[in-house]
């Protein structure tokens, strides 16, 4: 993938951690030239999710299917029968545009997407203040029922041990704050040479 040598960043973390905030903010500033990598996913959609804009929703037999091609750069069963995995055919799309390419994915697939693009790729973890925090913002979100929301605060512990393996760790105490400071560490990502 050497396409016009768009340059990939990545974020990465639990869920209700604010990445998708920070990464749609980060997607208004037409200097950075950044273009979302849309996610393909098994899990239901939601009322307000559109099909190619907000994920590419298929089966998990089409799914499994395209892992047994190979057509993703990284997927990863993130809850059981839940599938999440960026495809081969979008990261080259937007590349091909001359973009920038930025992805809101899980932690084990941020990781992949570096491992394999190591020079190219910036990985950021987008860290909370604390759980008890994140459990807040999960139950304000009103979106999943309480067996959901224990499953996602048990990954979420799990997944805070990974972010070592981030190039930055960006913490999400002050939502405006924290953009900023995404803003300046993708500027500088994207301005080297």
């Amino acid at each position: 993938m050497k396409e016009k040598d768009g340059k990939l960043i990545v974020f990465s973390a639990p869920s209700a951690s604010g990445k998708t905030t920070i990464v749609n903010e980060l997607i208004k500033h037409p200097e950075l030239n950044l273009a979302f990598s849309v996610s393909a996913t098994s899990r239901p959609k939601r009322p307000n999710e559109i099909h190619g804009k907000h994920y590419y929703f298929i089966s998990p037999e089409e799914f499994r299917r395209k892992i047994d091609e190979n057509a993703f750069v990284e997927w990863e069963e993130v809850y059981p029968g839940h599938f999440y995995g960026t495809l081969k055919s979008e990261v080259q799309r937007l590349l091909k545009k001359g973009k920038n390419v930025i992805f809101d994915i899980d932690v084990k697939g941020g990781i992949n997407v570096k491992r394999m693009f190591p020079q190219k790729t910036l990985s950021i973890f987008v860290a909370v203040p604390s759980m008890e925090e994140l459990e807040k913002r999960l139950r304000h979100r009103n979106t999943e029922p309480e067996e959901k929301i224990q499953m996602r605060l048990q990954k979420a512990r799990e997944e805070t041990d990974f972010s070592p393996y981030f190039d930055r760790i960006l913490m999400n105490d002050q939502l405006n704050k924290s953009i900023e400071t995404a803003y300046e560490i993708v500027k500088n990502f994207i301005e080297q040479e």
